[in-house]
C-alpha cells in the first residue's frame, strides 16, 4: 500500500525534522544509541501481550516468552527474592508506579502514602485515581527526601500503616532516596507493617552498575519497583518494567475466560513489541555493555559539570548522577536544546548518546547568550 506523493513528502519531512530535533535533545532522559531496525518486520504482526506473561493464553500472537526473559533480567538486577517475585512490561513508569501503589493499597487498605515534594507529577494523579490518603514530605535542597521530616511525620501517625513512595532519581535533580535509611526509620519507630515502593524510572536501568550502589532495591527493602525502558535502555516506544513481591500480586489476580489466562496487570491488552525492544537491548549490550554505558555517561556528566563551573556557571549534580543542574538560561536556549526547567533551574541529562561535543555546544550557546545580555 503506497501513500500519495504529498502524504509521503509529509512523512519524509517529519522524519527529517525528528532526526534533527533528536540531535539537539539533552534535557530529557532518553537514549538514542541502539539501532532497533532488526525488529521492523514485527510491525506487520499484531503482537498483544494480554494477561499474565507467566501463564498461557488463547491469543497466540504474543511475545510473552521474551517478556519473561526481560522481567527475569530486571529481577536479577534488582536483587528480587528468588522465586518470590513477579513482574511485567508496562506502558511506562507512571503505570509501574500506579501498580505499586495499587498493590500497597490492597495490602494496607487504611495506609497513608508518604512522598516527597520532588516526586514526579504523576504520583499525585495516581493517588487520586486510587483514592489513597497521602502526605507530602519536605525535600532537601538536593531533591532527596527530608528524613527528619519523614521520621517526625511517621512518629505522629504511628497508629496508621505507612506506604513510602521512594524516588530513585527525581525528575529535575536525579536525587535518590535511601531505601535502607527509610526502612531503618520505620524499624526505629517500631512500625511493623509498612510498604515501600521504589520509583526507579530514571536510575533503575543503571543503579546496580554504580559504585557505590544506591540503596534502592528489594534487598534494601523495596516491596515493588518501577523502571523505565525508554530512558537508559533507549526504547523508541515509551515502556517500563514493574516488579513486586509475588505474595502481594497474588492478592489481585483473577481469571479471564475470554483470553484463557489470569490478568494480574493494570492495562490488560499490552504492546507486544516493547518486550522485544527491551530484550534486544539487553541481549545486544549485556551487563558489561550496560556497565560501560553507565561509566561513559557518568564521565560525560563529570565533564559537563566541570566545564560549566570553569565557565563561571553555578552547575552542580548529585553524587553519581547523570543530571547536571544549572541556572535557567534564556528561553531560546531552553527551546533549542529542549532543556527541562523548574523554579529557575534547568538541567541537561548526559545519557549515553550525549557527547562532550554536545556539551560544549550547549555551553557555547549559553555563554554567547549571557554575553549578549551584558
Amino acid at each position: 500500500m503506497l501513500l500519495s506523493r504529498p502524504d509521503q513528502m509529509q512523512l519524509d519531512q517529519f522524519l527529517q525534522d525528528m532526526k534533527h530535533t533528536a540531535g539537539l535533545e539533552v534535557g530529557y532522559p532518553v537514549a538514542f544509541d541502539l539501532d532497533f531496525s532488526a525488529l521492523t518486520p514485527f510491525l506487520g504482526i499484531s503482537l498483544n501481550n494480554a494477561g499474565d506473561p507467566f501463564m498461557p493464553m488463547t491469543y497466540q500472537l504474543n511475545s510473552h516468552a521474551f517478556e519473561r526473559e526481560v522481567v527475569s533480567f530486571f529481577a536479577e538486577l534488582t536483587r528480587a527474592p528468588v522465586d518470590q517475585w513477579w513482574g511485567y512490561v508496562t506502558n511506562g513508569s507512571t503505570e509501574g508506579n500506579l501498580y505499586g501503589m495499587y498493590l500497597a493499597r490492597e495490602q494496607l487498605p487504611n495506609g497513608i502514602v508518604y512522598f516527597s515534594q520532588d516526586s514526579h507529577y504523576s504520583v499525585s494523579k495516581n493517588l487520586h485515581f486510587l483514592n489513597m490518603r497521602h502526605i507530602m514530605i519536605r525535600s532537601q535542597p538536593n531533591g532527596e527526601i527530608d528524613y527528619d521530616d519523614l521520621r517526625e511525620t511517621l512518629r505522629i501517625r504511628r497508629d496508621v500503616e505507612p506506604i513510602i513512595f521512594a524516588n530513585i532519581g527525581t525528575t529535575m535533580k536525579e536525587a535518590r532516596d535511601d531505601v535502607g535509611r527509610i526502612r531503618s526509620i520505620l524499624e526505629d519507630l517500631a512500625i511493623g507493617n509498612y510498604y515501600i515502593h521504589s520509583d526507579a524510572a530514571l536510575c533503575g536501568g543503571y543503579a546496580s552498575y554504580l559504585d557505590p550502589k544506591p540503596s534502592w532495591d528489594f534487598q534494601d527493602g523495596a516491596d515493588s519497583i518501577a523502571i523505565s525502558g525508554h530512558k537508559f535502555y533507549g526504547s523508541p516506544i515509551p515502556c517500563g518494567i514493574v516488579l513486586a513481591r509475588r505474595s502481594y500480586v497474588e492478592r489481585i489476580g483473577h481469571s479471564v475466560s475470554y483470553i484463557g489466562s489470569k490478568d494480574t496487570t493494570i492495562s490488560g491488552s499490552r504492546n507486544g513489541l516493547t518486550p522485544l525492544v527491551l530484550w534486544y537491548a539487553i541481549r545486544a549490550l549485556g551487563h558489561e555493555g550496560l556497565r560501560e554505558w553507565a561509566s561513559k555517561a557518568l564521565a560525560t556528566a563529570e565533564y559537563a559539570e566541570r566545564q560549566f563551573l570553569d565557565a563561571g556557571i553555578e552547575a552542580w549534580r548529585n553524587p553519581s548522577a547523570l543530571t547536571v543542574v544549572f541556572p535557567k538560561p534564556k528561553a531560546e536556549i531552553c527551546e533549542k536544546w529542549q532543556l527541562a526547567s523548574s523554579a529557575g533551574q534547568s538541567h541537561l541529562i548526559c545519557m549515553p548518546h550525549v557527547t562532550r561535543q554536545t556539551v560544549d555546544a550547549v555551553l557555547e550557546d549559553i555563554i554567547a547568550s549571557n554575553e549578549e545580555a551584558t
